[in-house]
C-alpha cells in the first residue's frame, strides 16, 4: 500500500509542546469561581464597553492598519514616541513577530527557568534553539543568563513580574543584565503585569528602551484592563525594530472595537487605580490567610499568588486542585512550568478570595467529603 502524501510539516514543528491554557470550565451546570488565567474581578471600564458596543456600527470596514489612535493613546499616557509603538492581537502576537524578525534556524534564545511557555513556541517555531537558565528562589537569576550567552545568542525573553511565580528583577538587575549582554542580543522584557506592581525599585522597561538600541518592552491590555477577550497588546521599540516588526506582521493584525475599547480604557485611569488597590489589599490578605493554613506562597509583585502544596499526605499540588473543583473553584496547575507541587491563584473578587481560603481551609485540615 503507498504511503500517505501530502505536505510536510517543517522538521522540529510537531515537536513543539502547544500551549494549553488554563482550565476555564468545569462539567455541570453550576457556576464556577475561575481564577486560573489572571483576569481582573472588576472587568473592562464601562468606558471601553461603551465605544466597543459603538464599533458595532462599523463592523463591515477594515480597521486603521497601524492602530494610530491606540499608538497615540499610549503615547500620550506614558510620554513615548507613538512612532515607536507597534500594537498587536495580544502581547503574545508581539512576541512572536519579535521571534519572527529575530530568530531562525542555528540561533539561540534565552528565558529563565520558569519563564512564560509562550517564550519557548516562538523560538522553537522559528527552528531556533531555547536556552534554559536555572532561578535563585523561583526569581530570574542575571548571572545564569549572562552565563549562558553565546556566539549564537540573539534573544533574551524575561517577564517582569514573572508569570507564574509572581517575582521580579528590580531595575538595577534589569540594567546589569542589559549592560552584560553583547550589543547584538535583543532585551525583550515582558511587562504584562505592571500596573499591579509597586515597589520602588521596579520600573517597566521604558527607560531602557529609550536609552539604548537593543531593548523592547512588551505590554498587554488583557490583565488590569479587562480586555482578554479582545486580544490586544503593544511594544514599545527603537524606531528600527518596530520598522522591522511593522513590515513583517498583518496589515489590519488590530481590530477596530479593539482599538476602540483600548483607547477608551486607557482613558479611565480611575478604574485602573481601582483594580490595583483592590490588588494590593487582597494579595497581602491571601498571602497571610493561606500561609497560616500551611501552604506557602511565592511573594507575588503581580496578581496573582503561586501556592505551595506539600507532596504527601493527601495534601499536594494535584489532590488540593480536584478537592477545589468538586466545590466548582478554578485554580491553574503549574505542573508544565516545573512545579508540579503547586498551583497558581488569581486575586479573584472579595468572594471569590474568602470562597477559595474556606475551601483550602477545609482541605488542609482533612474537613469536607468529596463531593459527586
Amino acid at each position: 500500500m503507498a504511503a500517505k502524501r501530502g505536505p510536510r510539516v517543517r522538521p522540529g514543528v510537531l515537536d513543539i509542546a502547544p500551549y494549553v491554557p488554563g482550565t476555564s470550565a468545569l462539567p455541570g451546570a453550576h457556576p464556577v469561581i475561575k481564577l486560573s488565567s489572571n483576569e481582573t474581578p472588576f472587568g473592562p471600564s464601562p468606558r471601553a464597553l461603551e465605544a466597543y458596543h459603538a464599533a458595532a456600527s462599523s463592523l463591515s470596514r477594515y480597521p486603521d492598519g497601524s492602530a494610530r489612535s491606540l499608538r497615540e493613546a499610549i503615547a500620550k499616557l506614558y510620554g513615548l514616541d507613538a512612532g515607536r509603538i507597534v500594537c498587536g492581537a495580544g502581547s503574545d502576537e508581539v512576541l512572536n513577530l519579535l521571534a519572527g524578525a529575530y530568530l531562525g534556524p542555528g540561533d539561540e534564545a534565552i528565558y529563565s527557568e520558569h519563564g512564560f511557555l509562550v517564550y519557548r513556541i516562538a523560538i522553537l517555531a522559528r527552528g531556533a534553539t531555547p536556552v534554559v537558565a536555572p532561578e535563585t528562589d523561583l526569581t530570574a537569576n542575571v548571572d545564569a543568563i549572562l552565563a549562558r550567552v553565546s556566539p549564537a545568542t540573539r534573544l533574551v525573553f524575561i517577564a517582569n513580574p514573572n508569570n507564574p511565580t509572581g517575582t521580579y528583577l528590580a531595575f538595577d538587575e534589569v540594567k546589569r543584565l542589559r549592560a552584560g549582554l553583547p550589543d547584538d542580543v535583543l532585551l525583550v522584557l515582558d511587562a504584562a503585569y505592571a500596573e499591579y506592581v509597586r515597589k520602588n525599585d521596579y520600573e517597566t522597561g521604558i527607560e531602557l528602551v529609550a536609552t539604548t538600541d537593543n531593548t523592547v518592552m512588551t505590554r498587554t491590555f488583557s490583565k488590569i484592563y479587562g480586555l482578554a477577550y479582545l486580544r490586544l497588546g503593544w511594544a514599545y521599540c527603537p524606531t528600527e525594530i518596530a520598522d522591522a516588526l511593522n513590515r513583517i506582521r498583518g496589515p489590519f493584525n488590530v481590530s477596530g472595537p479593539a482599538i476602540a475599547a483600548g483607547v477608551a480604557a486607557l482613558a479611565d485611569q480611575a478604574w485602573v487605580e481601582r483594580a490595583v488597590e483592590h490588588n494590593e489589599v487582597w494579595r497581602s490578605r491571601m498571602t497571610e490567610a493561606l500561609a497560616a493554613i500551611g501552604i506557602g506562597v511565592t511573594p507575588s509583585a503581580a496578581n496573582f499568588l503561586l501556592l505551595h502544596f506539600p507532596k504527601g499526605n493527601g495534601r499536594s499540588a494535584p489532590e488540593a486542585d480536584r478537592f477545589l473543583h468538586e466545590r466548582r473553584i478554578i485554580l491553574r496547575r503549574v505542573g508544565e512550568y516545573g512545579l508540579p507541587d503547586a498551583l497558581r491563584m488569581t486575586i479573584g473578587s472579595e468572594e471569590e478570595n474568602r470562597a477559595v481560603i474556606g475551601a483550602l481551609t477545609s482541605f488542609m485540615r482533612g474537613n469536607g467529603a468529596a463531593r459527586s
